[in-house]
């Protein structure tokens, strides 16, 4: 039997189990991926924008008070988070996944030229914001952004913070489970979790696919994106009841011409569309993986019923239950302009796409930029309603955990496992050994 085991193969398990091995260097730890390789599903560097999220390009991340103010809290909520991800990065052999690439926001119209304008000055009074710059000069454009620039016309702002990073979570995830290995876990892939069923010692039977067909451990983690929900029902722990999964898929556009790469190096987010989650804000983006520059720029956000992108038609569907019917069909009525965004993204031609695109660059042309397939993200729905974000849910016993949710997931992943440990494991005497693990 197994002290620990990791279902899926993310950056979430990775850092579950690089901090337990660092905790408990004597617990025995196996990571069971249903795949042939680990990073291959959200934490891809091709699946993901790779923003190293901080709150400082992401308008979604502070909001408009009724008295014209602007509610930072979520934003300086986030870059905290982030910051303490980073330092516990500081703390690997190496950190070659993450590089510096400027956070710009760009904004068209009065009312949202306004609204910038304010929020960098509400961001500008905090110390995690204070490089942040604002602008609506085009000769100051130009040399933050060029591309974007040419050819721009009517009314902008667009603000700069030069601390923002590009982060290739699929490198970041590899590093880390290479290391688990040296240290002796074990990394297993072409293994899947089909059930579990809980012993009355309180440890857990996982029936697998692949390999030996059953493990026991005394702790499971499912990081397994959207297939968590599944298991964890599967689990048949209350926890998990009432919970549903809308999943939502994407795509990029992705230039790799030398001559316009090497003339783009920030990540410049926009607004998004009414009725739009978080991950549809548009942004072009400055990307890195396995150590190659291109230019992203979407995401396309459309309806699919897999959970994962390797996953299965019917994941959607079968996920349905007595439980969580009412607050999937609740949560329907409630977001009619999000579905319908959505569905219409099904049908988006390619000159829709190239048009989105000349918002930033309005003299893209369409030859350059090739169509990518994303990873699948799957929101939570719960009492009725969508949330966004990241949430972990755990047994009563404190012997099964799982994250759900998506952005900014990743860049958030040290807070959420820490969090994660203190509700599994509050016996355990890990605070000053958690400082110095932060203390990079």
């Amino acid at each position: 039997m197994d002290d620990v085991i990791l279902v899926g193969g993310g950056i979430m398990s990775a850092t579950l189990g690089t901090l337990l091995q660092r905790l408990e260097p004597s617990w025995s730890i196996r990571v069971l991926e249903r795949l042939p390789r680990v990073a291959a599903e959200a934490s891809d560097g091709w699946n993901n924008a790779g923003t190293g999220h901080a709150g400082l390009c992401e308008t979604n991340y502070t909001t408009l008070r009724s008295d014209g103010s602007v509610d930072i809290d979520r934003a300086v909520g986030i870059a905290e988070q982030f910051a303490t991800t980073r330092r516990f990065w500081s703390t690997l052999p190496r950190v070659d996944f993450v590089r510096p690439v400027p956070h710009m926001t760009l904004v068209r119209g009065a009312d949202n030229v306004e609204f910038l304008r304010a929020r960098h000055r509400a961001l500008r009074a905090h110390p995690l914001f204070e490089a942040m710059e604002y602008t609506e000069d085009a000769a100051v454009l130009r040399q933050w952004a060029p591309l974007v620039a040419e050819g721009r016309t009517g009314q902008w702002a667009a603000t700069r913070d030069a601390t923002g990073t590009d982060v290739d979570f699929g490198a970041a995830t590899r590093q880390l489970f290479e290391a688990m290995e040296v240290a002796g876990a074990s990394v297993e892939t072409g293994r899947e979790v089909r059930g579990l069923s809980q012993d009355r010692d309180g440890s857990w039977r996982l029936d697998v696919r692949g390999g030996r067909p059953v493990e026991r451990a005394r702790f499971v983690f499912v990081g397994a994106g959207g297939w968590a929900l599944k298991l964890l029902r599967r689990a048949a722990i209350p926890e998990a009841r009432g919970y549903g999964l809308l999943p939502i898929s994407g795509q990029f556009l992705r230039c790799d011409r030398p001559e316009l790469v090497d003339r783009h190096h920030a990540k410049v987010y926009g607004t998004p569309p009414i009725g739009a989650p978080p991950m549809s804000v548009p942004h072009l983006d400055t990307r890195v993986v396995d150590g190659r520059r291109s230019i992203l720029f979407g995401p396309y956000a459309g309806a699919n019923p897999k959970f994962l992108k390797h996953g299965s038609m019917l994941d959607l569907p079968r996920s349905v239950g007595r439980d969580n019917i009412g607050s999937l069909l609740s949560m329907a009525r409630k977001n009619t302009a999000l579905i319908g965004l959505l569905l219409s993204e099904l049908t988006a031609t390619r000159s829709r796409k190239i048009a989105a695109l000349r918002e930033f660059l309005p003299h893209a042309e369409s030859a350059d930029w090739s169509i990518t397939n994303a990873g699948q993200r799957a929101q939570i729905v719960k009492d009725g309603a969508l949330q966004f974000g990241t949430e972990v849910v755990a047994s009563q016993d404190g012997t099964i955990a799982a994250v759900l949710g998506a952005s900014p997931g990743a860049s958030t992943a040290v807070p959420i496992m820490i969090e994660l440990l203190n509700r599994c494991f509050p016996e355990r005497q890990w605070d000053s050994h958690m400082r110095e693990l932060l203390s990079g």
